[in-house]
């Protein structure tokens, strides 16, 4: 085999590969061979036939099956006989070739770059911490007694805001009624959701026998086409009016949700509470940690890699400029600034990803098997009934076993890196805390 480097530039290389027509024939003849022993073909005893036989009918076939592994196998020759680290699949031309001739063919493959190590012990961080307060363990005891409220019926009177008016109604479009819009005897929330925009909240002051017409516009995106988008009318007959009446903050809600007491209702909540706030300042130590970590790093990155995660980022971009939901900060730029600036995070991305996996590497963190087994648990626990056929998707397929390997394998390099780090904990209020974490 003969190899000629044809470039050489920055992280990119590419050559020339010549197998002789020597070794191709010799590949051919030797699967050609493999073959004729089990093939039966009648007039001929087994292993018996003739090899011109055998080249006339399989010939083609194997001389096609024979220059796909002569390419792989000189390639891979090619990237470890020089030490290479390709970042991408190398990518292979057919030059030249056909029977009996040499079969020469290019070899482009860009490589990962040299990766120097940060120093951790310069990197110093501040990790927001936070602790449930008595106003935090409130208002999720409120939230789980509103969660378990009944719905009792009151005094005829006006009605507010989040309580429930039990009504009629007849909806028509152009004084005409359409179907699905009447009912009887349905509850609304008062300004609560369910609802076409609009409706609930017109409803506020109503009381019990009390008739009232109420305007709204389906909205454009409406599911039925035929109400799309146009304006219609709800003569809405109120017959009662409920409350939401919540239970007592005792041993009893305690028991509704599945423990002995209502001091245990408080600890699980403020165990509850511990873990989202740990969760949170995990979080913002670890933005904070990547944000340094981006100011040591400044080797090149594969531009296909770039290129890439750019082409992946710029789908879901396009879709929401389709949709009308770019976010706020990119919905007055134009889009060759929104390429550059996606185009620069996909950068950051990439070189933050090399620098992960190259630490990860260098100290000899793994991810275990029992972490991944552990993980692929989790995940097929996520399809209750569908277990079985989860577990074997992951089982066939390598790549998604990768993207449960990848968040732990991350984890653990970040671990490593926060206990090399001038770490400093910084107690602060829980809503703080959150927007630590959320990055303001």
């Amino acid at each position: 085999m003969q190899v000629t480097e044809v470039a050489n530039e920055g992280l990119k290389r590419a050559y020339t590969v010549v197998v002789p027509a020597a070794d191709i024939a010799a590949q051919k003849d030797k699967r050609l061979a493999e073959l004729a022993k089990d093939m039966k073909i009648p007039g001929f005893r087994p292993g018996k036939v003739p090899q011109k036989v055998v080249q006339a009918r399989y010939g083609q076939a194997v001389m096609g099956e024979v220059l796909e592994t002569s390419v792989q196998e000189a390639t891979g020759k090619v990237v470890s006989e020089r030490g290479l680290r390709p970042a991408l699949q190398p990518k292979i031309e057919l030059i030249n070739f056909h029977d009996g001739a040499d079969l020469e063919f290019r070899v482009d493959v860009e490589i990962l770059p040299e990766i120097p190590m940060p120093d951790f012990a310069a990197i110093s961080l501040t990790r927001p911490k936070a602790a449930p307060g008595d106003e935090q363990v409130q208002e999720a005891l409120d939230n789980i007694s509103r969660r378990n409220a009944s719905l009792e019926e009151t005094e005829a009177r006006p009605a507010q805001k989040g309580e429930v008016l039990v009504c009629d109604f007849v909806g028509r479009i152009g004084g005409e009624e359409f179907q699905g819009g009447s009912a009887n005897d349905m509850p609304i929330e008062v300004a609560g959701p369910g609802f076409i925009p609009g409706f609930t909240e017109q409803l506020e002051g109503m009381a019990p026998g009390e008739e009232r017409v109420v305007k709204v516009a389906f909205p454009a995106e409406y599911g039925a086409a035929e109400l799309a988008g146009k304006d219609a009318e709800f003569t809405v007959t109120a017959k009662s009016l409920k409350v939401y009446a919540k239970p007592a903050h005792d041993d009893e809600l305690a028991k509704k949700m599945g423990l002995e007491s209502f001091d245990k209702l408080r600890e699980r909540i403020v165990e509850v509470l511990q873990g989202e706030y740990d969760a949170a300042s995990r979080l913002a130590v670890k933005r904070k940690l990547l944000d340094a970590l981006a100011d040591q790093a400044s080797f090149t990155v594969p531009e296909g890699m770039v290129e890439g995660e750019f082409a992946q980022i710029w789908q879901r971009v396009e879709a929401d400029m389709k949709a009308g939901k770019l976010d706020g900060d990119d919905a007055g730029k134009d889009e060759e600034t929104l390429k550059a600036e996606y185009r620069s995070i996909a950068e950051r991305r990439i070189r933050l990803g090399l620098l992960i996996a190259e630490i990860g590497r260098t100290n000899n963190i793994e991810v275990t098997r029992d972490e991944l087994s552990n993980a692929l648990r989790q995940e097929v626990a996520r399809y209750p009934g569908q277990e079985k056929q989860v577990f074997e998707f992951f089982q066939k397929n390598p790549q998604a076993m990768d993207n449960l390997r990848s968040p732990i394998f991350e984890e653990k390099v970040v671990d490593f890196m926060l206990e090399l780090a001038k770490v400093t904990d910084e107690e602060m209020s829980p809503e703080a805390l959150q927007k630590a974490a959320q990055g303001e």
